[in-house]
């Protein structure tokens, strides 16, 4: 099989990708601008502020269009169909009941209480104004009955607004939780056994989805091919860059290529079609389970510990710079022997630069420390240690970075 057709392959679907990627990138770089003095400038741009684009089309649909989808969406969970033969007076209170469970129950705990605290103040305040109107009348209410009147509009306006936003925001977070169930899937989290090596995994996203990046991928003949990788950024267009790398990897490899030619392919890929202002750190490695020689590129991704039985442990240094950048890098590979009783433990940045309450980062020197004090423990049971001891000494500082481990085992 011819490999340069492959490989041109990969820049024909990734089309313009990089394009896609920079008009992203852009918009989210951009900078509110700063508030301009108080010239006639000033009223002007004020004035465009609140008439560009108010229309009386905006508003019907705001009204109509929105209000509707967004009664729809947030009770699309709840039944009403069995209060439909029920009195107005049973009916009303019961829908509004089941619509407001509905929507508390889409919230956090105590946003739900903030919720429900609101809703009852506001709910208070409408009823005590219908009293006081039916009580004397519309036109003997005192002066303060009417900043009560625009007390409580206002507070009905900003919890439609808030609505329409929750709509938004819940319509989102669940296309991410969607996405964050496709990139899980697209990573090998089994544990793996192969003639006397085992591989363990674990990944703890700063969001809902991240740009960390692990394989293990099957090359015949008693090899293994095992990849750690970081996408410079978090969030969304991380786990795109994500998704390319993995595809553009599998691809490469499945064209034969191998080792730092493999490497070198890969990294004049991502320069063709990832934005400037973003990189990618990567170890990638090739393991002959037969041998335990492992050939290994390290594309200034964090050195990996090789962690020998009963010694100290070593560092697997970068052997070329980060991909992404310039495609005039020289990509040289390395061999190392994982022993029996051996492990080689590779993470990405998010472990070693969380930081505390303090700015302290958790660094090299802790993660080398913890490892040699439980180097007998279980792969799988190694890593979700490492994480909860991060996390321990983060204490209320959620981690801004997703880490990512992989342990890769030789038994005795």
């Amino acid at each position: 099989m011819s490999r340069q057709p492959l490989a041109d392959d990969l820049s024909a679907l990734a089309g313009s990708s990089r394009e896609r990627f920079e008009e992203l990138a852009a918009r989210l770089g951009q900078r509110p601008r700063a508030k301009p003095a108080l010239t006639d400038d000033y009223w002007q741009a004020l004035r465009e502020l609140f008439t560009r684009d108010v229309t009386h089309q905006g508003l019907r649909e705001l009204v109509q269009h929105e209000a509707q989808e967004t009664f729809r969406f947030l009770t699309r969970e709840v039944s009403l169909a069995d209060l439909a033969h029920q009195p107005f007076w049973k009916r009303y209170p019961k829908a509004l009941w089941r619509f407001f469970l509905a929507v508390a129950y889409r919230l956090s705990p105590w946003r739900r209480v903030l919720f429900a605290a609101a809703v009852m103040v506001m709910a208070g305040g409408w009823l005590a104004f219908a009293a006081s109107v039916a009580a004397r009348g519309p036109f003997s209410l005192r002066p303060m009955a009417g900043s009560l009147v625009w007390l409580l509009l206002s507070a009905t306006v900003f919890f439609f607004l808030l609505a329409l936003e929750l709509r938004d925001k819940l319509g989102l977070k669940g296309d991410l939780e969607v996405a964050r169930q496709i990139q899980f899937g697209l990573l090998p989290f089994e544990p793996i056994s192969r003639d006397g090596f085992s591989i363990a995994s674990a990944m703890r996203p700063a969001n809902t989805v991240g740009g960390d990046y692990f394989d293990v991928i099957d090359l015949g003949e008693g090899r293994l091919a095992v990849a750690v990788g970081d996408v410079a950024g978090k969030g969304m267009p991380a786990a795109l860059l994500m998704a390319l790398l993995q595809g553009s990897l599998r691809t490469l490899l499945s064209a034969g290529l191998r080792g730092r030619e493999l490497v070198a392919k890969l990294n004049a890929h991502l320069c063709a079609n990832i934005p400037s202002n973003r990189l990618v750190t990567l170890f990638y490695s090739e393991l002959d389970t037969a041998t335990g020689l492992l050939e290994y590129v390290n594309c200034g991704h964090n050195p990996p510990f090789l962690v020998p039985d009963a010694e100290r442990p070593a560092r697997l240094a970068a052997t070329a710079m980060a991909l992404g950048i310039t495609t005039d890098t020289a990509f040289e590979s390395m061999l190392v022997e994982v022993g029996k009783g051996d492990r080689l433990l590779l993470y990405t940045d998010g472990v070693t630069e969380a930081e505390n309450g303090r700015d302290e980062q958790f660094g090299e020197e802790r993660l080398q420390g913890w490892i040699e004090a439980n180097r007998e423990e279980p792969g799988a049971r190694l890593l979700d240690g490492v994480i909860a001891e991060v996390l321990h000494f983060c204490g209320p500082v959620r981690p801004r970075d997703d880490m990512t481990l992989l342990c890769l085992a030789r038994s005795r």
